[in-house]
C-alpha cells in the first residue's frame, strides 16, 4: 500500500481565461479555469454571461426551432404511419384462430 498518494505540487500555475494567473497547491501541475475571483460577478459587482463554447446559442437555436414548427412534425408522423391500438395477447390468438377457420373453410369448398 506505499505510494498510493499522488504527488503534491507547491507551484501549480492556475490559469483563467480572463488571463490572470496565480499559484496554488495542487496533485495537477497546471489548471486551467473559466472564471477566478477577478473576473467571477460575485467579486466585481457586474453581471456577465459566459458563454463557453456556444453553448447558450446552441440552446436557443434548439428552442427557435422547437418554436417554429411543432405541429408540422406531430401531422408530419400521423399522416405517414397509421395509428394502431395495441392488442393483447388473447386478441392476437383470437384473430390467429379467425384466420386459421377461414382458410380451412376455403380450401373445403375448392
Amino acid at each position: 500500500m506505499k505510494h498510493v498518494h499522488a504527488d503534491w505540487h507547491d507551484d501549480c500555475k492556475v490559469t483563467c481565461s480572463c488571463g490572470n494567473t496565480f499559484v496554488i497547491g495542487s496533485t495537477s501541475a497546471d489548471l486551467t479555469v473559466d472564471i477566478c475571483n477577478k473576473c467571477h460577478p460575485f467579486f466585481t459587482g457586474e453581471q456577465r454571461f459566459v458563454d463557453r463554447q456556444g453553448r447558450v446559442d446552441k440552446f436557443l437555436k434548439k428552442m427557435a426551432a422547437a418554436k417554429a414548427d411543432p405541429k408540422a412534425k406531430k401531422t408530419k408522423k400521423s399522416e405517414d404511419e397509421p395509428i394502431v391500438s395495441p392488442q393483447s395477447y388473447q386478441e392476437i390468438l383470437r384473430n390467429q384462430q379467425i384466420a386459421i377457420r377461414s382458410a380451412a373453410k376455403a380450401q373445403k369448398t375448392q
